[in-house]
């Protein structure tokens, strides 16, 4: 046995000998399998570098200052007027309040919080008699606007201390809303909690009633008490101030002109995403359709096609588009004026540190600013007609226009008589003011920024994804003067008809999105109460819960509460919604035709004749309830 052992201890060493680990063809494998690597390594292309792409519209890195600190010590500034606003008049009334501030041996500027750094507030100790005043408005439900939306967060995040900062508020909102200038409250009481000193009332600005009222009478309180804080005297001139100044252009490339861009130059012409407020996108009209069957009112239902845009958007959001002015009075205001429409022109800021240069795109024609970018069908607030009054040569005109912009009760009477209750917009005035001729220039500089309108979208994505519904009434009514007033986007939107002769029809449109949404479980009931043309998102509820329930989806029950006039005129998606009833989509249509009957039936009869099963759906069934208030096209500008 020991032998065997020994023989058998030996043997592997001899094997090992005899047979090598690897075999010939072992190495011939791994030398092939070696060499396909190398060659790939050396064969193969150098890795192609990621191109960068630029958020469009995002200019390169600038210059621009973002420090407001330093640009105010820089120009010898101390007050400094922040705006948050959706529609332009928080910006208008901060640009207001800047221009006050050298009547009283002071030096101001207005700024938009979205292009500076906000955290350097605590800072505004270091300039002496300093003031931060704040223009804000509240959009949506209590929410922020766009512009004031970082700032907002900072104000909600922020530990910093703010002593030694003299602040006060001015707030926009309406009174009609649940959260009614919830934004400026809660900037006033924040400001205080963080250690800043109010040294000027909250203001409250009410929109549903006078906002310009409002806004003139915390005014002309306001200065006063800035006069006294800081132990200052009014100068006493209350001549106007230009901020912007003429260039015309008698040669210049006509390529280099805006055509009615709203950013880019030509971005009409060369679409690009992503679209935004900036960058709109020009949606082609798809369906122009009216909606009612008979009655004085045009209500109408609009497709526009969003193929090809990568536009998003879910049912609850809101379109916005952009309208044009009327071409017939913008005619008349060059006619008036005694103008070439036509002319070439640039306003340029006479204050070269300002980050806005020009109060609208230029270079440009006239023609194109008052029919693109200005409001001229709203009626103008007092301001404006404060600075136009020393172009009138009757003195009794000159003294009405600058009584009306002051806070005196027979002042305000008249300024609510001749222009907001007889509906006076700029060209209205200027025929009824035969002595009133203003240079074209200075109106561009006053008039406010055509702004866009928005529409709840009636469609779902789900099941529309390339295209979006609106629902809209065309405004439209005569004015105790004899006038005949149209609303400026309904109008607008009536004449984009769908086109047979191969030209389309178009619509600058963006997606603002909306907390309006359907509940997270397709399980839950949902009650929706939409009189006239509130209806509107909730076709996107109905289609996307069609949808659902296509899919497979358990959906719960689903309320409708709607309303018209009569049946047989106006009863607005008749057959889309008896279908979806018929579907059992919708589980329960209510409608109200008010004046069928010789007793008026509304929305909230329905529901009073309704109120067990809606108080089943609620306590027990945990039914989401939306209420949609479809305000007529009025002039809301926060």
């Amino acid at each position: 046995m020991a032998d065997v052992e020994a023989e058998s201890s030996t043997q592997p060493e001899a094997m090992e000998e005899e047979n090598p680990l690897f075999s010939n063809l072992d190495l011939f494998l791994f030398t092939l399998i070696a060499g396909l690597i190398i060659y790939w390594f050396m064969s193969r292309k150098k890795a192609e570098p990621i191109p960068e792409f630029k958020k469009l519209n995002q200019p390169a890195p600038s210059t621009q200052e973002t420090s407001f600190i330093e640009k105010m010590k820089k120009t010898g500034r101390n007050i400094v007027v922040f705006y948050g606003s959706q529609t332009g008049t928080g910006e208008e009334f901060a640009n207001r309040l800047s221009k006050d501030a050298q009547r009283y041996g002071m030096k101001g500027m207005a700024a938009d919080p979205e292009e500076y750094d906000m955290s350097e507030l605590s800072r505004l100790a270091e300039i002496g008699n300093s003031l931060a005043i704040f223009c804000m408005a509240t959009y949506g439900e209590g929410d922020p606007t766009d512009n004031a939306q970082d700032f907002y967060d900072w104000l909600q995040e922020t530990d910093g201390q703010l002593n030694g900062v003299n602040y006060t508020v001015f707030a926009l909102g309406n009174k009609t809303y649940e959260h009614y200038n919830a934004m400026g409250a809660y900037v006033d009481k924040r400001l205080e909690e963080l250690g800043a000193k109010r040294v000027f009332d909250l203001g409250m600005g009410d929109d549903d009633g006078n906002l310009e009222e409002d806004f003139v009478t915390w005014r002309e309180q306001f200065w006063p008490a800035m006069c006294e804080h800081f132990g200052v005297e009014a100068s006493g001139e209350d001549s106007s101030v230009r901020q912007y100044e003429l260039k015309e252009h008698n040669d210049i490339n006509m390529n280099k002109v805006y055509t009615g861009e709203l950013g880019r130059l030509k971005s009409f012409e060369t679409q690009k995403p992503p679209f935004d407020a900036k960058n709109p996108f020009l949606a082609p009209v798809t369906v122009n359709r009216k909606l009612n069957k008979a009655g004085d009112r045009h209500l109408m239902h609009l497709e526009v096609d969003i193929t090809g845009s990568k536009i998003r958007y879910e049912s609850g959001d809101h379109v916005a588009v952009y309208p044009t002015n009327d071409t017939v009075i913008v005619n008349k205001l060059g006619q008036i004026l005694g103008v070439d429409l036509d002319s070439v022109i640039s306003l340029n800021n006479l204050d070269e540190e300002s980050n806005k240069k020009h109060p609208f795109p230029c270079p440009t024609t006239y023609r194109t600013a008052l029919t693109h970018y200005l409001d001229i069908i709203h009626p103008p607030r007092t301001n404006v007609l404060y600075e136009l009054a020393q172009y009138a040569t009757d003195p009794k005109d000159q003294e009405n226009m600058r009584k009306m912009a002051s806070s005196a009760p027979e002042g305000k009477a008249l300024y609510q008589s001749f222009v907001l209750e007889d509906n006076r917009n700029i060209l209205a005035i200027l025929e009824d003011l035969p002595s009133l001729r203003p240079p074209i220039d200075h109106l561009c500089e006053l008039m406010p920024r055509l702004q866009a309108r928005y529409y709840s979208i009636a469609s779902s994505s789900k099941v529309h994804p390339n295209s979006i519904h609106i629902c809209a009434v065309v405004v439209e009514y005569t004015t105790k003067t004899g006038r005949l007033t149209k609303g400026v986007a309904t109008t607008w939107l009536k004449n984009k008809l769908v086109a047979d002769n191969g030209h389309k029809s178009t619509v600058p449109m963006y997606i603002r999105k909306s907390q309006f949404r359907l509940p997270f479980k397709a399980s839950n009931p949902v009650i929706m109460v939409g009189p006239g043309t509130g209806i509107a998102p909730f076709m996107g509820f109905i289609q996307e819960r069609g949808w659902l329930k296509e899919q497979g989806k358990e959906v719960g029950e689903t309320a409708l509460y709607c309303g018209c006039r009569h049946k047989e005129e106006d009863y607005l998606y008749q057959e889309e919604l008896e279908e979806a009833e018929k579907a059992g989509v919708i589980t329960k249509l209510n409608v109200a035709f008010s004046r069928d009957q010789e007793q008026k039936v509304y929305v909230q009869h329905l529901l009073r004749t309704n109120k067990e099963d809606l108080w089943r759906q609620i306590h027990t069934d945990n039914a989401h309830i939306y209420i949609y208030k479809c305000l007529i096209e009025k002039y809301s500008f926060l």
